[in-house]
Order: C-alpha cells, then sequence, then structure tokens
C-alpha cells in the first residue's frame, strides 16, 4: 500500500482521482460504504481512489481532555487499510494550524496539488475546516467552480441501529463484544506495540506478550480467548486485561497476550489482539500455583474454543 504524508504527494498519482475523505476510527460499515463509493467511482472514471484522512485522531486536538479512546489507532487504520486491498492513502497531519485552515482554503490547496482530483466523497454529517464549517454542502457549492463533484453517502443501518464510532465504543467499553463485531464486521481488535514486561508470566510457564496499546479502547477487565497477528500470521491464545492483583496491582490497566504455539521474539514488534470470547473476570488468587492452574484452564478453554470455531461443517 501506498501511504503519503503531504497533499503535494497527491501528483504522483496519474489520471482522474477520487478520494474517500474521513476519520475512518474504526473502519466499520459506515466507513466502508464511504470507501467502498469511492473506489466504485474511481473505476468508473477509470482513475485511482485515495483515502484521506487525518493523524492524530481531531478530538486529540480539537478537545484534548476529552477525547475518546480510538477504535483504530493510525497504523491500526491503515493495516486495515492494506488488508481491505486499499492501494493508496494519504494521511495528513492534523494539528492546530490545520485545524483554523478555512474550508474552502483547504479544497483549493487539495485542487492545486492534484489537479485530476474529479469527486469526493464523505459520509453523511462529515464536517471539516475552521470551526466545522466545512461539509457536503460547501464540496457541492464549490466543486463545479473547482472541476470536482461531491458524493454524500448516507448512513448504514444494521437492524435498524446506525453504526457509528460512538455506538461500537460505547459496546467494547461496556463488554459487549458481539455487538461491536456485528456493526464492525469484523471481530474487534486492539494493536500494540510488544514491551518487555516484569517476566513474572514466563516464570509462571506462560511468557506474554505485553501490549503497549495506541490510545485504543480496552474491553472491561478480564481473561479473554484471542487470536494475535504478527506479520501476517494468526496464532490462537489467551489474553488478559486488568491489574494483575495476585502478582501486584499495575499502576495502569495492562493487556497481556499468551501465544501456546509461538516461538519467537516480539519485542519491539506491531501485533493486534483479535478478541474472540470473554472467558471469565480478572480475580485475585491466594498464591502464584492457584494462579498458574487456572491459567492453564483458560488456555484449555481458550484452545478449545479455538478448535470449535475451525472444525468443518457438518
Amino acid at each position: 500500500m501506498n501511504t503519503l504524508v503531504r497533499l503535494a504527494e497527491l501528483d504522483m498519482i496519474t489520471g482522474p482521482l477520487v478520494l474517500a475523505a474521513g476519520v475512518f476510527d474504526g473502519l466499520h460499515f459506515g466507513h466502508r460504504a464511504v470507501i467502498g463509493s469511492a473506489i466504485e467511482s474511481a473505476r468508473d472514471a477509470g482513475g485511482t481512489a485515495v483515502v484521506l484522512t487525518f493523524d492524530p485522531h481531531p478530538s486529540k486536538i480539537l478537545r484534548p481532555l476529552n477525547a475518546p479512546r480510538l477504535l483504530t489507532s493510525t497504523p491500526h487504520k491503515l493495516a486495515l487499510l492494506e488488508s481491505a486491498g486499499i492501494q493508496h492513502v494519504l494521511v495528513l497531519a492534523f494539528t492546530p494550524e490545520f485545524a483554523a485552515q478555512e474550508a474552502e482554503d483547504f479544497l483549493r490547496e487539495l485542487k492545486a496539488a492534484a489537479p485530476g482530483l474529479v469527486r469526493i466523497c464523505v459520509g453523511e454529517g462529515w464536517r471539516f475546516g475552521h470551526a466545522r464549517r466545512g461539509d457536503a454542502g460547501l464540496l457541492r457549492r464549490l466543486g463545479p467552480a473547482l472541476g470536482f463533484e461531491a458524493t454524500e453517502v448516507p448512513p448504514v443501518a444494521i437492524d435498524g441501529v446506525v453504526v457509528s464510532s460512538t455506538l461500537i465504543r460505547k459496546a467494547v467499553e461496556s463488554g459487549d463484544l458481539a455487538t461491536a463485531s456485528c456493526l464492525l464486521g469484523r471481530r474487534y481488535s486492539v494493536l500494540g506495540t510488544v514491551r518487555r514486561g516484569d517476566g513474572i508470566g514466563r516464570q509462571l510457564g506462560f511468557p506474554t506478550a505485553n501490549l503497549a496499546a495506541h490510545n485504543e479502547q480496552f474491553p472491561p477487565n478480564g481473561v479473554y480467548a484471542v487470536r494475535a497477528r504478527t506479520g501476517r500470521d494468526w496464532h490462537p491464545g489467551v489474553a488478559n486485561i486488568g491489574v494483575r492483583p495476585t502478582v501486584h496491582d499495575a499502576s495502569e490497566r495492562l493487556l497481556e497476550v499468551h501465544l501456546p504455539n509461538f516461538t519467537g521474539d516480539l519485542y519491539g514488534q506491531e501485533l493486534a489482539a483479535e478478541f474472540m470470547e470473554f472467558l471469565r473476570p480478572e480475580e485475585k488468587f491466594p498464591d502464584l500455583a492457584s494462579l498458574r492452574a487456572q491459567i492453564m484452564k483458560d488456555i484449555a478453554q481458550a484452545l478449545a474454543g479455538e478448535c470449535a470455531r475451525n472444525a468443518p461443517s457438518s
């Protein structure tokens, strides 16, 4: 996948260009409808679709004290876009200066950088530019003069429920992973960088990958059956979210992943943990032996569930 970071880099893309613009936190069904619209328009025009998104999430700049946890950090979002077959992504830095730019000025700058721009696809209600004055109406008004058309893609509803990042975030936070997966169109996952821990898991015989997540929303504390992706490979495992009360109360919530059948060094690598099933709440055990015995049961339950999910249907 070709990842661009400046408007000027759009000039390397030849032919008609169609943008799918948005924050796209979660890449849920609604986001994919916008991106799909851009891909279809580009195909009809004999051109190229480009996904335009921002880093960090605009809320980090506009309301830093109330910014939500992310469903997908930028590295996670890019990985999901690449796995979906997207070929070009433009990630613009969302800075205070960028936030202060008038929407009309941004559109003129965009068109100057990409003369081949023929269409911009956005979700219904999307806003951009200073004071959020830019919207689909502005795109339609300025488009003819600047030489592009605008498509406003309506929301996607599932069983009468409009899909949104806010709704999915609330579902994940409450532990309703079934609803989150339904609205996402995939199982919920968290991406993090594997960092060194205190080695307690290894002492117990269950080495764990301690994930430094990129401000992503965690499900509730507890033990989960997971699948973890390293590179292009997926491995079944078990994860714990919480403060590890049996060992010592951590100062922050930790996400630790144990992959029973994996051998190798993961330190410093990106690892995506996909939540398959909630197994049990986090609890404090009387001693490490009791904790070890329970972990063995957790692993057995997680692997049994993995086998059941992969069993051929009759």
